[in-house]
């Protein structure tokens, strides 16, 4: 095994010399560098991870908080499992480490914590709701000035930094779809209000049937929890509606999934007695009977900006307010393409 003493022998330097090279520590001139990296090439020398990190004062991985979701494997979801491959995709790039952090729902959040002890040099916040607490947590880790970013979702009355998608867009461009369509009536399953997207996309919604001219009726409001089941448990409520309003759209596929096989089960086939619109355009969103139409969110990219942006962060004194939105956009398939005229035909009600 090559040693640093190794190095420096070849080199013609001391051991401390080696040592400032590869932690980059200076001044140092540049004929030093080169000969101390040419000896290290020649010799097959790697750094000690551990000792750079005591010698630079870095730990060279940036922490990514991950929510407790229970009796779900979150690296099994599209979202997870997006988002966490563009965050290592770009970590990947520079040599630093991605740390899990799994935060327990009942948990108090304490993220500055994580930079006080040592453990990360930034942290990426997934799954962040809006509560007091986490609030809170946000504003310290924001008043230290520590390098972070939140994903996918905001808080427009504070300047926390974040990546995230155009969701009001996307809500609005796909409720527009079902509208030209010739569907009036739309139903929409939503997640939990805690989360900013849902309220993006809400808004867009309720913007899509205004320029529409068609009222905002409260009771064409359903909410999940963004989870398969809660979609197929949904359905109980919605299939009563289906006949009179053939027309959803779904926060997410996965919910638009649950729906789906709900309403399978009450008779109700998607693209054939009801148009459905999900979002997210996961992998198994093609793999459905019928294909699920849906809103494609570009979760890696949001990822590998995330990750791009908190490494800025790292490198950098002066950082601006980062405030990213990501366009997004509707893919059609099997489940929303039809027309009312079909409905009609095979319900009679509408």
């Amino acid at each position: 095994m090559v040693k640093r003493k190794d190095v420096a022998k070849l080199a013609g330097v001391s051991e401390a010399t080696v040592s400032r090279v590869f932690n980059n520590v200076g001044p140092l001139r540049k004929k030093t560098i080169q000969k101390v990296r040419q000896a290290a090439e020649e010799l097959g020398y790697r750094p000690n991870a551990i000792a750079q990190s005591f010698a630079t004062g870095k730990a060279r991985n940036i922490g990514v908080v991950v929510p407790h979701v229970p009796k779900v494997n979150v690296f099994s979801t599209h979202y997870f499992s997006e988002l966490l491959s563009g965050i290592g995709a770009k970590l990947g790039e520079v040599g630093y480490g991605l740390l899990l952090l799994f935060q327990p729902a009942d948990a108090p959040k304490d993220y500055a914590e994580l930079f006080l002890t040592q453990k990360i040099d930034g942290c990426i916040i997934l799954g962040s709701k809006r509560t007091s607490g986490e609030i809170e947590a946000l504003q310290k880790l924001h008043d230290f000035d520590f390098p972070y970013c939140l994903v996918n979702q905001t808080y427009p009355e504070y300047p926390f930094h974040f990546i995230d998608a155009n969701h009001y867009e996307g809500s609005y461009q796909a409720v527009t779809l079902l509208i030209q369509k010739g569907f009036e009536k739309v139903l929409f399953l939503n997640g939990p209000m805690e989360y900013s997207n849902s309220a993006d996309r809400l808004a867009g919604y309720q913007n899509a049937l205004s320029k529409a001219g068609i009222r905002y009726v409260s009771e064409w409001i359903f909410e999940g929890n963004y989870s398969r089941k809660s979609g197929f448990q949904a359905a109980e409520k919605m299939g009563e509606f289906i006949t009179d309003y053939p027309a959803v759209f779904a926060g997410n596929d996965r919910m638009a999934i649950g729906l789906i096989q709900g309403l399978n089960q009450q008779g109700y086939q998607a693209g054939k007695d009801y148009a459905l619109i999900g979002y997210d355009d996961s992998d198994v969103s093609k793999m459905t009977t019928p294909s699920l139409s849906t809103v494609k969110v570009p979760l890696f990219d949001m990822g590998y900006l995330a990750a791009k942006r908190v490494l800025e962060q790292i490198s950098s004194d002066e950082v601006g307010e980062i405030r990213d939105r990501l366009s997004v956009s509707v893919i059609e398939r099997e489940s929303s393409n039809l027309k009312p005229e079909k409905v009609r035909k095979t319900l009679g009600k509408y």
